[in-house]
């Protein structure tokens, strides 16, 4: 089919009788050669074609030697015709002819026949040999065209119509060869109804700028789809117009399907980013306040932006089953709202009564379908239902709940971001009950600290009364039912306490003065000093801080904890004052 259609970039088509110049560059992208078994059998095809080329070099070698054969037939043809001349004009002019020269004229004629014999000959030889090499050629380059995987093709620019494919066409596209050859354009059939048109736009546009590279679909007649990617390139007459397109067609539905699961994995993991993000965030600001109002604000629009719904509501538990709506979001708001908050008792409707007894959380696709749902006074217009427990410590405090007017308006994935958003709200409400509590006792420290600050200020205003107001002082420290202690601000070494702090700690004040706290380990956090400190640098008093102080026997006090500045001894020291905190100590007991 080819001598060199690889090597020199010659290629003939006997049905046509054209040879057409393709550049050796292309010739490499035509077979898409690339490493692999393709490759190699390519590869070995190329170099048996390349073995043309030193029987190219022999036949002009022997050609060399031939010029003097033809040479020497030139000139004895030349003297022939001299001779012949010479006897020709003797005889008309009656001479009598030399015997030699008659001689010379019969051996020069068998000269010439001799020499133009044996030139015969030698052409009849190259002649045999070439045609061989080209068989051999072509041989090989069919067996690299039949073994590749991918489509070689050849394409009439003119008629799109083609003229040429190997097998690996019916491997990709499955369809017969023979039916190509049958209708040489049904190879547009195969390709996807959706692509058809730019693919053959695509291909008109290649007629005239020589470049083809499209990746698009096929359909097998079986109705498989499969992705190709197709690489054409121009073939130039000897005008330098395009008259034909060749290329290649490589199946690449494993590649198309792999970047389609790694787009797919992107996108999961760009979601599951942006959920653990706004999970953050919302973690991050229900712990920045606690009071409550803040905290319930807070989960409300944390609840809207993870989950998209028409009514968000979060319900706070009273007693054992009374629940009230603390926090609502209405996407449209009732002509008539009442001025207090819903309330209801979740005895009075059963399937709310099960998940606060069993905590656990409920998705409702459709709400007709439960029996009870006509029973949920508020509700009775929403078609999809999602409730989350807020359970902290083993104790349901409340709920959370969106609904739509529409069926299947959630799924499991909505259901699974309220359960995660749970967890930290029912840690927040918990934390802000605690802190409204620790309110209520910090008012009573509050006021104890002002007196005692009145007795610092009372002891500022003179000198002279210094010693006086020491005394003061050193009565109300130690007469005081309230745990004190006076501790140096940078090492936190004890140097002074009261006896009521004796009593609550365990230790004995000979134990305590010259140990600092870090040595007794009292902090069970010591980051939470550290950020007392902290406060107390920039000016203000601590007041009511909640937090958790070990006794010498290892016991762990939730305390209400006040501190401030002072001058002790010309230190600059903290005055603390630590007490229990009553409600929590009573839970703890019983």
């Amino acid at each position: 089919m080819c001598l060199d259609a690889l090597n020199a970039g010659a290629y003939y088509r006997p049905e046509t009788a054209t040879v057409l110049t393709v550049p050796v560059s292309m010739a490499t992208s035509i077979c898409g050669l690339s490493e692999g078994p393709d490759f190699r059998s390519t590869l070995s095809a190329v170099n048996a074609m390349h073995s043309i080329g030193p029987l190219r070099h022999e036949l002009s070698s022997r050609a060399a030697p031939d010029r003097g054969w033809r040479i020497t037939s030139i000139i004895a043809s030349a003297i022939s015709v001299v001779l012949l001349l010479v006897v020709f004009g003797a005889k008309l002019q009656r001479l009598q002819v030399s015997s030699v020269l008659l001689v010379i004229l019969v051996v020069t004629l068998c000269t010439v026949v001799v020499v133009h014999a044996r030139f015969l000959l030698h052409l009849h030889q190259q002649h045999r040999q070439t045609a061989s090499a080209l068989l051999t050629s072509e041989h090989e380059f069919q067996q690299m065209a039949d073994n590749i995987q991918e489509i070689f093709w050849m394409l009439d620019a003119k008629t799109k119509k083609t003229l040429y494919v190997n097998q690996a066409y019916e491997t990709i596209t499955g369809r017969s060869c023979q039916s190509l050859q049958e209708n040489p354009s049904s190879y547009e059939e195969a390709i996807h109804p959706e692509d058809r048109s730019h693919v053959l736009a695509k291909l008109e546009e290649a007629t005239r700028t020589g470049r083809f590279d499209e990746r698009f679909r096929v359909v097998w007649p079986t109705g498989e789809i499969r992705w190709v990617s197709v690489l054409g390139f121009p073939v130039r007459d000897s005008d330098g117009s395009i008259c034909r397109l060749v290329g290649t067609a490589q199946d690449i539905t494993a590649q198309k399907q792999a970047e389609e699961q790694v787009a797919k994995n992107l996108a999961l993991a760009e979601s599951a980013w942006a959920e653990s993000e706004a999970l953050r965030k919302a973690t991050l600001a229900l712990t920045q306040d606690l009071r409550m109002d803040f905290v319930l604000d807070t989960l409300l629009q944390s609840l809207t932006e993870l989950i998209s719904c028409e009514c968000a509501r979060i319900w706070l538990v009273e007693g054992d089953t009374r629940l009230f709506v603390a926090r609502e979001k209405l996407r449209e708001t009732p002509k008539k709202r009442p001025n207090y908050p819903l309330t209801l008792d979740a005895a009075d409707i059963p399937f709310l009564q099960r998940i606060l007894g069993s905590q656990k959380s409920v998705l409702l696709s459709d709400t007709k379908r439960e029996a009870d749902w006509h029973t949920f006074k508020g509700h009775t217009h929403l078609r999809s239902w999602l409730c989350v427990p807020l359970v902290a410590s083993q104790r349901t405090l409340g709920l959370l709940s969106v609904g739509h007017a529409q069926p299947d308006s959630f799924t499991r994935e909505d259901l699974r971001r309220a359960q995660l958003l749970a967890i930290p709200a029912a840690a927040a409400i918990q934390n802000s009950r605690l802190y409204e509590c620790a309110s209520i006792y910090g008012s009573e420290l509050e006021k104890r600290i002002n007196d005692l600050h009145e007795a610092k200020t009372a002891l500022e205003q003179s000198e002279e009364s210094r010693k006086i107001s020491e005394d003061k002082f050193q009565k109300v420290f130690r007469s005081s039912p309230v745990p004190f202690s006076i501790t140096t601000a940078n090492e936190g070494r004890f140097l002074d306490v009261n006896a009521a702090f004796e009593c609550r700690y365990g230790y004995s004040r000979a134990e305590l003065i010259g140990h600092t706290v870090h040595e007794l380990k009292m902090w069970e956090d010591p980051a939470a000093r550290s950020l007392m400190l902290a406060q107390l640098q920039k000016g203000g008093p601590v007041r009511n801080v909640i937090t958790r102080l070990r006794t010498k026997s290892g016991d762990i006090k939730l305390t209400a904890y006040s501190a401030d500045r002072i001058h002790f001894d010309g230190l600059e020291c903290i005055l603390a004052v630590s007490e229990d905190v009553p409600q929590y100590e009573r839970e703890r007991g019983n």
